[in-house]
Parts: structure tokens; C-alpha cells; sequence
């Protein structure tokens, strides 16, 4: 993978700042309403919705753009620059003195807004909501609205969705000697595995002819299966952008491999995402021009916010050095990384496909895990290189890495506390934690019921977002008074707490699969055509669990301390879908039986809850106190905790 100023201004209007003051040189705002109808929040009082777009330009001579790839080939403007424009949306306090002066930037996904619903417990509502949040509703628990916080989001994703509120970036394309470049890429495509099926298949880039001479579609029922070819004569272009199997109607089988190379044209130079950024923030928290600053002109520090791939984003912008602004101040003062592994994000290269995501069985050989994976520094036996996450340069943030049981077993997140070979633990930094939420898994949020999908358990419904909300007030107390977070809370080898797969001690439950190893970090050279390298290699480890089968180590909600089930962070994959492989990022969600009668006619090793609590003041007090240990930790909010008891009494007395 490879390696500003705005100024706001009246509804409609746009005003301009030149390059020497800024590298966003104008925004446009289109929308500046009430939020959630004036309602006041706390001491903060009313919020307000700025709906807008930011207009940038980037010097290609500027060391702090050397590493954007492709920008050398980038058409540039009468000034020698180079132009994008970004989707702009902030939620800031309507009187500026009453907020706090954090400006809370969440990293989209895929275009979308996960904060109110995957952070803040607002109710999973229709994506428009989500992505247009405009009622108290919308806000769920509105933590960080209380907080004062200022809360921006600006497009990055040149290819994001901008349907249902979503949101994106407008780059360039690259072209050399005046001509659209063509190269060869490869498209790995999947039905039904993380959505609906798909016939026809969307392509990545577009085609540069659709002339099938070149091209090569291939379908393989499992990763590790030799690839077979489909004959020319069982597909055909749709559009440029699409490819149909044929007889007209054909549908894929669920879950299999589809494998397609050809020649693409017109790549986007997508690394002035990171650099959007990093220039949007770096005016939004300057005090120039502070009448017209969309922020207000009263920002004193910056924390950004990033869920699965925008914390994959937020580990590449830290590493690649975007942290830096270009008047040589840091951007972010602190990060916040959820479900990230240990991966970056497919983004700054040519033809890069940022939306890709490593799993066992799908996007296995896309460029996403590379050393080095943790804050600290170390040497790679496996490539030979030395290096950290963090550059030790005077711009990196206070990090904070939240991850999921689902990331060991999917995302290799033991690489970020072990040396590369898993064979001895490290210790992060003073800058950094790491912190496991126990059996919980990647999808968890606010709302999910449980059901089997492609799976062959029944999916997790358990949600890690109270230790989420603990822990983003932990980073902001951090940022603004130095107040340290609680000490990482992540499995070790030291105590035993990371195995490998098969001594996990997971106890045996007729009828349900369990997997034998986690995804590997596989090494090879080209995504085009990518051979997994021979010879020393990564070693992940996963968490070892209870004789419930939970999760011992890292931060146990109430629902693993004092249980009615057995959570994991992985599932796997029942037919028609390729069985015995890790199903996606999905967890497993086992009840336990009532009785003992029921758990010994089923053959459950599993206490059942008739013997484990007595009555419902029993379990109830096995929850409170569980509460209590984690609010005293600082890995819990009391609101949170008070929420978690009465969730508790309802889901008993049902």
C-alpha cells in the first residue's frame, strides 16, 4: 500500500482565501438550520446543522504531498495546483462560547456516519437518517452533544455513495502525456456474503474497452481452491462498470469467488483523501478568519473518531505522515481507532480500492496488512524492515486501538501487543492503549436482533458501545488535561490469556462449529496477480475463553461478566455459503439452557441459568456489580452502567 483554511459564510454563498493563507481555499454552505428543532443539550445548549462543500488545492512540490501517489499526474490549475472538492457537514454548538472547544471528527465509512448509531445507541433507522441526522432521535445517548463537542465530518472516498445522505470527494483522475492511463486490475467478486446477490457484478474502475481479449474470469468455491476459468462465452460487459454471467439471468452460487482481470482506465488520484483531511481540520481549528470559521473560530483541540475501515484510514493517515498540517502543526491531537486490527486502508495508490476488507474468505489478497502493525517500534523478522504505526516525529496523537474478539480472529489484532512471530509480548508506548471488548464482535451497535444470515450459529447481538463512549471521554480528558486512560486491556501471552486457535478451550456445544484458526496475514507481491510468499510467516493469536466459551481477558460488559450466554467474535459460514469458513465479521451468540434438566438432555457443559442465579436479585446483582468495577475503571460511564442494569431486569422478566 502506498506509502487549510475555510471560510463560511451565508446560506448559498461562498467567499475565498488565497494559497498563501490556506490550502482550502473557499466552502460553500449550503444549509444552516436548527438541529432537533432548537432542542438544548446540557449546558451546551442548541446545536446547528451546516451542510456544505469545501473547496481545496494542493501544491505537488510541497513535501507535505510528495507521498500522495499519482499527484504528479494530476492536471493542475492556472496557479500550479491541484483541485478536489469535499462533501462538508458539521453539527456545532449555536453559541460557540458554550461549547467545549473539541472538535470530535469522524471519519466516514464508505460515505456513511457511524457515530450516532454505532457510538451513541440512536435507534438503526432508515440509512437517510442515519446519514442526515436532524431530530434528538437521531442523536441517541447525544454524549458527545452534552460534552460541547463540535462534530464534523468531510468526504475523503472519491467513490463513496452519495445516495441517502451519504457522502464524498471530488479528485482528479491521473493521465500521462495527456493520455487516461490503462493498466491491468483485478476484481474480486462476491455474492451474497455482505449483501444482497449480485447479478449483474458492479466493477471497480471502468472498463477501457470492453473487448474481452485480455480479460480472464475465473470462480473458485473457497480461498485456498485453485481458481477455474469461466468460459468468454458465460459473460459479457453489461456497461463498462458491469459484468453479467450468461445465460442472461444466471446467478452465482452464494459466497463463491468470482475473479476478474482486465485493463481499467482513468484511476483517480485517491491520496488527496488524506490530505482533505488533514486540511479541513487544520482550518477548522485555526483561529483565522474566526467570524466566518464554520467552527466557530473557538476549537482548541481535535480528536478523530474512526470505525472498521475509517480506523483502518485513521492507522494510514498517522503512518504516512498526514498528522502533520503544512504549516507544521498536528492535526489531531488524539485518535480513536474501533474494529481497525491491525490493517490500513487500500487507498493511496494507483487504482487503489479503498473499500476492500481482509477477511479469511473474501478480499484475502488485497493490500490492507503490512508492518508494521503497533505503536511500537520494532524489527520484522518476516520482511526484514524495522518500523512503528506511530512516526515519533511530534505529530502523532494520543492513540487509543478499540477492537472486537472478531479482529483477532479476522484482523490479526494480537500483532498490535506481540512482536511479529506472536511469540512475546510488547509494551505500547506511553502514547498509545489497546483495549478488547470482550466476545463482543466487528457489526456491534445499537438494535440488532439476532438471526443466522449466511451463518451457521446464531449472530451476536452483544454491543461494545458503552466501553466506546467510556473510553472517547477517557481520549478527550486525555487530549484537554492529560488525564491518562486506563491501562490497556488486551489478552497476553504472560498470562496466558492469547493461544493459538486450538487451545482456546471453548467447550463443547452439540451442533455448533468452531473454527480452527484464525485468518492469516498473508504476504504477496501484486494485487493483480498475488502469490502468497513462502517462508517465514505472521502468527495471530486469539483470545482464550471461559468454560462458558467467553472471552476471559480485556473488558468484560455485563453481559460476559454475568452472562445468559456464550458470545464470540467469530461465526461460520452454512451451506449454501462455503461451510467451515469464518463467516464474514459475524459473532455467535449461544444461549444458555433455563434448566438444568434442559442443558443435561441437550449435552450443554454450560451451567444453565436456573443454577447460576437463583432468583432474578441474584443475577441483577451480578450485573450491578460488574457495572461498579467498570465505572470505578473509567471503562464505563455511570449512565451507561444505570442503562445496563434496567436493559438486564427487562431482558429477565421477559
Amino acid at each position: 500500500m502506498g506509502t487549510g483554511r475555510v471560510l463560511a459564510c451565508a446560506l448559498g454563498c461562498a467567499l475565498g482565501v488565497t494559497p498563501a493563507q490556506a490550502r482550502i481555499i473557499s466552502i460553500e454552505i449550503a444549509t444552516v438550520e436548527p438541529f432537533a428543532g432548537g432542542a438544548e443539550f446540557g449546558s451546551t445548549g442548541a446545536y446547528e446543522r451546516l451542510i456544505g462543500a469545501a473547496h481545496g488545492e494542493l501544491d505537488p512540490a510541497d513535501p507535505a504531498n510528495a507521498g500522495i501517489v499519482d499527484i504528479a499526474f494530476a492536471p493542475r490549475n492556472a496557479r500550479g495546483m491541484v483541485e478536489y472538492k469535499t462533501d462538508l457537514f458539521i453539527l456545532r454548538p449555536k453559541d460557540p462560547a458554550r461549547g467545549s472547544g473539541m472538535l470530535l471528527f469522524e471519519v466516514l465509512n464508505r460515505g456513511r456516519k457511524f457515530l450516532f448509531n454505532w457510538v451513541l445507541d440512536a435507534p438503526a433507522q432508515a440509512a437517510q437518517a442515519v446519514n442526515d441526522p436532524r431530530s434528538a432521535v437521531d442523536a441517541g445517548t447525544s454524549l458527545v452533544l452534552r460534552r460541547g463537542d463540535t462534530i464534523v465530518w468531510s468526504g475523503w472516498e472519491a467513490d463513496a455513495l452519495r445516495q441517502q445522505g451519504g457522502m464524498a470527494i471530488d479528485v482528479p483522475v491521473a493521465s500521462q502525456n495527456g493520455k487516461p492511463i490503462v493498466e491491468i486490475v483485478r476484481d474480486e467478486l462476491v455474492s451474497a456474503t455482505r449483501g444482497p446477490p449480485e447479478a449483474p457484478f458492479y466493477l471497480t474502475f471502468k472498463a477501457a474497452s470492453q473487448d474481452k481479449a485480455g480479460t480472464q474470469l475465473t470462480v473458485r468455491r473457497r480461498e485456498a481452491d485453485p481458481p477455474r476459468p469461466v468460459p468468454a462465452d458465460a459473460w459479457h460487459y453489461a456497461t463498462s462498470r458491469q459484468l453479467e454471467l450468461l445465460p442472461k439471468g444466471t446467478k452465482p452460487l452464494p459466497g463463491s469467488i468470482y475473479q476478474f482481470t482486465y485493463q481499467a482506465t482513468e484511476p483517480k488520484v485517491l491520496g488527496i483523501g488524506f490530505a482533505a483531511t488533514r486540511d479541513v481540520v487544520a482550518y477548522l481549528r485555526s483561529d483565522a478568519a474566526s467570524g466566518a470559521n464554520p467552527a466557530g473560530g473557538t476549537i482548541r483541540h481535535a480528536v478523530a473518531l474512526g470505525i472498521s475501515q475509517s480506523g483502518r484510514y485513521l492507522r494510514d493517515f498517522i503512518y504516512q505522515g498526514f498528522n502533520r498540517d503544512e504549516t507544521g502543526h498536528r492535526v489531531f491531537d488524539g485518535v480513536l481507532s474501533h474494529i481497525a486490527g491491525i490493517g490500513g486502508v487500500f487507498l493511496n495508490a494507483r487504482f487503489g480500492q479503498p473499500s476492500r476488507t481482509n477477511t479469511q474468505h473474501e478480499d484475502h489478497l488485497y493490500p490492507e496488512n503490512t508492518f508494521p502493525f503497533s505503536a511500537t517500534p520494532q524489527h520484522d523478522p518476516v520482511t526484514g524492515r524495522t518500523g512503528a504505526l506511530l512516526r515519533n516525529d511530534g505529530f502523532d496523537p494520543l492513540l487509543i486501538e478499540v477492537n472486537t474478539g472478531t479482529e483477532y480472529w479476522q484482523k490479526g489484532a494480537s500483532l498490535l501487543t506481540t512482536d511479529p512471530l506472536g511469540r512475546k509480548d510488547v509494551a505500547l508506548p506511553d502514547r498509545a492503549r489497546a483495549y478488547l471488548v470482550s466476545s463482543a464482535f466487528h457489526y456491534g451497535r445499537a438494535g440488532l436482533t439476532s438471526n443466522r444470515g449466511p451463518c451457521a450459529n446464531m449472530r451476536s447481538t452483544l454491543n461494545p458501545a458503552p466501553v466506546l463512549r467510556a473510553l472517547l471521554v477517557a481520549l478527550e480528558e486525555w487530549v484537554t488535561d492529560g488525564t491518562v486512560p486506563p491501562d490497556s486491556r488486551i489478552p497476553r501471552l504472560s498470562d496466558g490469556t492469547l493461544v493459538e486457535a486450538a487451545q482456546t478451550g471453548f467447550p463443547f456445544i452439540v451442533g455448533v462449529p468452531v473454527p480452527t484458526a484464525p485468518n492469516t496475514i498473508a504476504r504477496f507481491s501484486t494485487y493483480v496477480d498475488p502469490k502468497p510468499e513462502s517462508g517465514l510467516q505472521y502468527r495471530p493469536l486469539v483470545p482464550r475463553v471461559d468454560s462458558d466459551g467467553n472471552d476471559v481477558a480485556g473488558i468484560r460488559l455485563p453481559a460476559v461478566a454475568a452472562p445468559r450466554a456464550t458470545f464470540t467474535g467469530w461465526n461460520l459460514y452454512a451451506d449454501p455459503f462455503p461451510v467451515g469458513s469464518l463467516c464474514d465479521r459475524e459473532g455467535s451468540q449461544l444461549p444458555f439452557a433455563r434448566t438444568r434438566a434442559e442443558r443435561e438432555a441437550n449435552g450443554d457443559p454450560r451451567t444453565s441459568l436456573e443454577e447460576r442465579y437463583p432468583d432474578l436479585d441474584a443475577y441483577l446483582a451480578g450485573v450491578a456489580k460488574s457495572v461498579d468495577v467498570l465505572v470505578k475503571d473509567r471503562l464505563l460511564l455511570r449512565e451507561d452502567g444505570d442503562r445496563l442494569v434496567q436493559a438486564a431486569r427487562q431482558e429477565a422478566t421477559q
